[in-house]
This record gives structure tokens, C-alpha cells and sequence, in this order.
């Protein structure tokens, strides 16, 4: 008789894991940099739900974290990305794209402005190989910082009642993208107002040490407002409701794309709104993106709403009926609960990225053991579908 064993695979565990496993029921883990994280707990349509009507909780300490400091910082930090830090003040985050000398985006992503010279940047694929081209002739000193914070992600309406529950104080006049840091019970916490769901939502950061300190406490304040912990896969469905991208989903990194024609400029990318061109100093890729920015864009990624019920992943966009002219496909999918609609993202040429602009779409889909084909009307939207006055509103 053939024994096979089967090897538990090798992935780190975030500080928060010890009290992520118990509420784990499905076993729903997948790989994230190399860390367990969970994708759903019991169901992504309760994690959803709790999304937008109490709060919920995702675990986003495997993101990579860079510390940028040094005489220079400023300068760099701004000659790295496409945003105008200079009008960023100490203690604000911003969320902007960097670029290859070509204009094609490496990665998008927000920047902490901690002080004058003191920069923390969010990344979902590691850059540190890049930092360093980056920053010759630079005075800075660039590190990953990864594993010395961890931190949870607080997201829905109730999320910042449920800080004033946890004792946080202050919160309530905490802006959008604004950062602050505070102890509680003894304990240092940086909060930022920022997510990647598009609803009122907070990042709370702590020492690894005091993460399920941190964890206990959360629960205990949000139990009376319907706090609960979330997936990816509920994760992804609210980031496409906000109208947000995804890096190896929406666009590939310029410098993971095996094909240089898949690689994408934030014009293309539908972000062409964090591009600061007329920011006085150089940064990397400006010449490329004025010149894009001249000629026009090969296409853009837009927000579509779809005629019907039948979620459209990877589905082919044509300007008539019969499907003879082409126009492009689409990157990110769902029906959404919440919205009662049927959204996607989608890549067209710029003549049909007006919002309003009509198109047809070809929808392939299993049904009973078969696959059936639909081609039903689209129309171009803004990719923002989702955007609550409560996101930015003060207390």
C-alpha cells in the first residue's frame, strides 16, 4: 500500500493569525506575499453585507511596506511618483501610481507623509529592487519595513463609532487620507482614513506585539455594532463597487508584464487624475505621459453597467450587435447586492470612454451543465459606482 503525506505548505503567519484561525470554518485560505490570509470566513455574502451596513474587519499586514527618510526624502518621494507631494502636508496620506521612464505603471498605491522627510510607501508587489535604481544620487535611506507593524483594516458606516467605542480619541476629526497617531491602554496606534472599499473606513497600524491585543479590543467595542471579519473575496467584490483597481487583475506591473504592449500608463489605467504634470519638478516617466497625454491613449479602463443579471469576467466588448467590431474586454466583474446592478471594468478606446456611451457585450456563462452565450447592451459609467457622502464627511 502507497502512503502519500501531504505537506502543510509553507507560509508565514501574520500577527493576527491566532485569532483568525478559530473563526476560519471553511478553511477558506489563500496566499498572500508568501502569508495565510484569509478569504472568506463563513461566506463572502455575510462579509459583504457587513461591509456596507455595520463594519468589517481584513487583516492587510502582508502588505509591503517601504520607509523612505533622509535629507532628500521629499525631493525623491516626489520625483518617484506621479502625485504632487509637495502639496501633501505631514500626517496625509495620498494614493498615486509609479512609473518606468516609459510612463508604464509599475504599481499604484498610497504614500504616508509622516513628516517633512519621513514617507511610507504601500505597495502590493515588492519594489525595493526598483527604490534603489530610483534613488541614485539621492541622499535617502529606503528599507522595508513589512514586519515591523501590523494591521487591520475597519471598514463600513459603523466604523468609527466603533473607534470611539475602542476609547480612540480625536477620530472624529480625522479627515480623509488624514493620519494620526494616539496610545490606547499603553499602547501606540497609528490610524489612517483610507480603505479599499469606498466607504467610511479606517487603517489601524500597531506593533506586531500588540496585534491581538488590538484584535480582542476591536471586537469587544464593535460586537454591539455589527463588526465582523472579512475575506478577499468580499474584499474584492466592495473595491469594484468603489471603483478601485488590482494590480495582475485590472493592469499588469510594468516590470512583471512578459509582453511590453500589456504594460499600462495610468491614462490607460483610468487614474490619469493622479498624474501631476504640471508639477514643476521632474518625476519619473513625465516626458512619456506629456507625451501620451499629447497624442491620446491606445485605451482606458472604465466602469461599464451591463443589461441583465449575468456577471461579465473576461468578457469581449463590441460596438455592434453582430460582434464585428471589436472593441475590447473586460478585467473585473460582479452583480452587486447592494446596488442592484450589473458592473464590470473594461478596457475600450478612448472614443467610447464617455459615460453613456452604449456597446454590446458577449457573456459566456455555465447553465446546467451547459454553456450558454448572451450579448446584451452595456453602457460606459464612471468606475466609481459607489461613493457615500459618509466616506469623506466629518463627524
Amino acid at each position: 500500500m502507497t502512503h502519500v503525506q501531504y505537506l502543510k505548505p509553507f507560509l508565514k503567519e501574520t500577527p493576527f493569525h491566532a485569532a483568525i484561525e478559530p473563526l476560519m470554518h471553511g478553511n477558506g485560505w489563500v496566499r498572500w506575499q508568501g502569508y495565510y490570509s484569509p478569504a472568506f470566513y463563513d461566506s463572502e455574502q455575510s462579509e459583504y453585507f457587513a461591509t456596507r451596513h455595520g463594519a468589517s474587519v481584513y487583516d492587510v499586514s502582508p502588505l509591503i511596506k517601504y520607509s523612505i527618510t533622509g535629507k532628500d526624502a521629499a525631493r525623491f518621494a516626489n520625483f518617484l511618483v506621479t502625485r504632487d507631494l509637495t502639496k501633501v502636508k505631514p500626517m496625509t496620506a495620498a494614493y498615486t501610481a509609479w512609473c518606468d521612464d516609459d510612463g508604464r505603471m509599475l504599481e499604484e498605491g498610497t504614500i504616508f507623509r509622516l513628516g517633512e522627510n519621513e514617507f511610507l510607501l504601500n505597495a502590493a508587489l515588492h519594489q525595493l529592487h526598483w527604490l534603489g535604481d530610483a534613488a541614485y544620487g539621492f541622499d535617502v535611506k529606503i528599507e522595508e519595513v513589512s514586519e515591523t507593524l501590523a494591521g487591520l483594516s475597519l471598514q463600513g458606516p459603523n466604523s468609527r463609532t466603533i473607534l470611539q467605542a475602542m476609547g480612540v480619541k480625536g477620530i472624529e476629526a480625522l479627515p480623509h487620507f488624514g493620519i494620526m497617531e494616539t496610545q490606547l491602554d499603553g499602547r501606540w496606534l497609528r490610524i489612517d482614513r483610507a480603505g479599499f472599499t469606498g466607504d467610511l473606513g479606517y487603517e489601524i497600524w500597531v506593533k506586531p506585539q500588540d496585534a491581538l491585543w488590538l484584535w480582542e479590543t476591536l471586537f469587544r467595542a464593535g460586537t454591539p455594532h455589527k463588526i465582523a471579519p472579512m475575506g478577499s473575496l468580499a474584499l474584492d467584490m466592495v473595491r469594484i463597487e468603489a471603483g478601485f483597481i488590482l494590480v495582475d487583475v485590472d493592469y499588469i506591473g510594468a516590470k512583471h508584464a512578459v509582453r511590453p504592449t500589456a504594460a499600462v500608463s495610468p491614462f490607460e489605467a483610468g487614474i490619469g487624475w493622479c498624474v501631476g504634470l504640471k508639477k514643476d519638478s521632474y518625476f519619473v516617466g513625465k516626458r512619456a505621459l506629456a507625451a501620451e497625454k499629447e497624442r491620446g491613449s491606445r485605451h482606458i479602463l472604465i466602469g461599464i453597467e451591463i443589461e441583465g443579471r449575468k456577471p461579465a469576467p473576461g468578457a469581449f466588448l463590441y460596438a455592434d450587435k453582430p460582434g464585428k467590431v471589436e472593441l475590447g474586454l473586460t478585467t473585473s466583474a460582479m452583480w452587486s447586492p447592494h446596488l442592484k446592478k450589473n458592473l464590470a471594468f473594461a478596457k475600450v478606446p478612448p472614443a467610447y470612454a464617455k459615460p453613456g456611451t452604449e456597446m454590446w457585450i458577449e457573456i459566456w456563462y455555465g447553465k446546467e451543465q451547459k454553456i450558454e452565450r448572451s450579448m446584451v447592451k452595456c453602457w460606459a459609467r464612471n468606475r466609481m459606482f459607489f461613493d457615500p457622502p459618509r466616506k469623506k464627511a466629518m463627524a
